[in-house]
């Protein structure tokens, strides 16, 4: 009898030490992303199109021969739906794409840190659930 309970508390001791490890396993691993987020104001939300405007005038030689003029602009949605589109000079496109790509960065590290809190809930919700006393 003394063997089966220490047996029991061994197994239990184990399984507490193990969800105690996938614990902090997660915790670490949250730490680190949030390590790596790109913590500056450099974020850009929305998107780079590449656009030819054509034709603007019969006096344009460029227009006329359908050229047309290159622009960049950048694109950002609103709640609601409503839409911006900020035209671009040609020496700021490279900024914008990094700071397009430091908000996408953010955004993807966001979401793995919520997974990972989700995680920590399940864990810790877990052991409150007790069982039923059957009548």
């Amino acid at each position: 009898m003394q063997r089966v309970l220490r047996t029991f508390v061994d197994k239990f001791a184990e399984s507490v030490s193990f969800v105690r490890m996938i614990h902090y396993q997660t915790i670490r691993a949250r730490q680190k992303l949030l390590d790596r987020l790109p913590v500056t104001g450099e974020i850009l939300r929305g998107s780079l199109l590449h656009r030819t405007i054509r034709p603007h005038g019969n006096k344009c030689a460029k227009c006329a021969g359908g050229e047309g003029h290159p622009l960049n602009v950048l694109t950002v949605t609103y709640p609601g739906g409503r839409t911006r589109q900020f035209s671009l000079r040609r020496e700021l496109v490279p900024q914008v794409r990094k700071w397009l790509e430091n908000y996408k960065k953010l955004r993807e590290a966001l979401e793995q840190i919520c997974e990972l809190n989700h995680h920590l809930l399940r864990r810790e919700a877990a052991p409150m659930k007790r069982a039923r006393k059957r009548s």
